[in-house]
């Protein structure tokens, strides 16, 4: 009875979210007070345990959410990320600029929804195609494959790490773990794609009126060296503080000054406070448009950031009505692997609700006790939840659409291009997780 009701729940979750066409903070709520009725929870705990989910799963991931949009804007605004992608392309050259192209997403994206840094890297693609008259899928392809990986392993991006926050699992061994599976994967992906026979038939024109982004001139952009700082310092504290915490003892004080450090929300922040002087009075950029560039950049993520709130009390309601310990019992004695059995149930949430970020959320709450009674590390489980939520972009998914219309693609040409690579991606991190797992798990 109770996979039941988690179906039931999933099938209300589908009518909410595409008939209907509410937004998922909405259609999340709504299905975990339908789940707590189901379940035989008293009225008057229904709201609280929702409360209790919501506020436990954003005190992890509000604080990172924001941040990371504020740094994401600061360098967009500043003329950072303009200088970061057209430096790499200029000094790797024609012959690389898919490298180019691949690495300065990876940068990027890290900190950034796919939709918003598609956003701010999609009118240099183009500035780059009008350059070098290639395929405009030849230089924007590995761009999305590099957003969507990050999307997929690399935290602090907000997915992977709104799956540590219900997980526990530490980010910083995430985020190295993911780094060796996702630069192979989208790499691999990024100049295989572009070299299959039914690409090499797609040749889209750049699309009118899309591009309004500002374009910064040389000398209104600050150096690639300041530029790529910036942009990497969150992810190079975190790294660290993964390694000390693999190779160190627990009594070490540089350890436990990393520990501080490294957290997200402490490299994140230090990141920011950076970003505001060296992209701000140092270059002759007032502070007061700094703040604006923070306060603009938290406006977009608020109904992000209450989706993922939203899946911790899907989650908690999920828990607290006794699903949860149900999911755990019948699922122990499965000769299916737990990694494969989270990366599924996150892969068929996907197809259903075509957000990644509602899928990914939903499909935490779901593996959640399948993951904590599998042994297996914590980290690789939010890697094989994360993985499987990007696999099969498709007509539901808002971030196809952005893709379709960005790259003035047909319908048919745009399943054929990002609903493949999202797949490929999604099956080859599976593979990736399951490695790693021989090793160290």
């Amino acid at each position: 009875m109770p996979l039941l009701y988690v179906a039931l729940a999933v099938v209300l979750l589908l009518v909410l979210m595409i008939p209907l066409k509410m937004n998922g903070f909405i259609s999340l709520i709504l299905t975990s007070i339908f789940v707590g009725f189901l379940v035989g929870m008293p009225m008057e705990q229904i709201w609280g345990t929702i409360g209790a989910g919501l506020g436990g799963q954003l005190k992890g991931t509000a604080i990172i959410v924001g941040l990371g949009a504020m740094l994401g804007t600061v360098l967009a605004d500043a003329g950072a990320a303009q200088r970061i992608a057209t430096s790499l392309v200029n000094k790797m050259g024609i012959k690389r600029v898919q490298l180019a192209i691949l690495i300065t997403a990876f940068v990027l994206g890290v900190t950034m929804f796919f939709e918003v840094a598609f956003v701010l890297l999609i009118p240099l693609v183009f500035v780059i195609v009008r350059q070098t008259k290639l395929n405009l899928l030849w230089i924007a392809l590995p761009m999305a494959i590099g957003l969507s990986t990050t999307h997929s392993f690399l935290p602090p991006h907000p997915g992977p790490a709104a799956v540590v926050g219900v997980f526990e699992a530490d980010m910083g061994l995430t985020l190295l773990y993911g780094l060796f599976i996702a630069i192979p994967v989208a790499t691999l992906i990024a100049y295989t794609w572009t070299r299959l026979p039914f690409f090499k038939k797609i040749n889209p024109t750049i699309p009118e009126g899309l591009a309004s982004t500002k374009q910064f001139k040389d000398e209104e952009m600050p150096s690639f060296g300041v530029s790529i700082l910036v942009a990497l310092i969150p992810v190079v504290l975190i790294a660290i503080d993964a390694v000390n915490t693999l190779f160190l003892p627990e009594e070490n004080g540089f350890r436990h000054v990393m520990s501080f450090i490294g957290a997200s929300e402490s490299a994140l922040l230090i990141g920011l406070l950076i970003s505001m002087w060296l992209l701000g009075p140092r270059i002759g950029r007032p502070l007061k448009d700094v703040m604006k560039s923070c306060s603009d950049a938290v406006k977009p993520m608020a109904m992000i950031i209450l989706v993922i709130g939203a899946g911790g009390a899907f989650k908690q309601v999920l828990v607290d009505g006794g699903i949860a310990d149900y999911i755990k019992a019948i699922t122990e004695g499965w000769a299916l692997s737990p990694i494969i059995l989270a990366w599924l149930i996150a892969a068929l949430l996907r197809i259903a609700l075509g957000s990644a970020t509602v899928a990914v959320m939903t499909a935490a709450g779901v593996v959640l006790p399948i993951a904590q009674a599998s042994g297996i590390p914590m980290e690789l489980m939010v890697l094989a939840v994360s993985c499987g939520s990007v696999a099969f972009s498709h007509v539901t998914d808002p971030g196809f659409w952005m893709f379709k219309e960005y790259l003035n693609l047909s319908v048919t040409d745009a399943i054929k291009v990002r609903t493949t690579y999202t797949t490929a991606l999604g099956i080859l991190g599976l593979g990736g997780v399951l490695l790693l797992n021989m090793f160290i798990g």
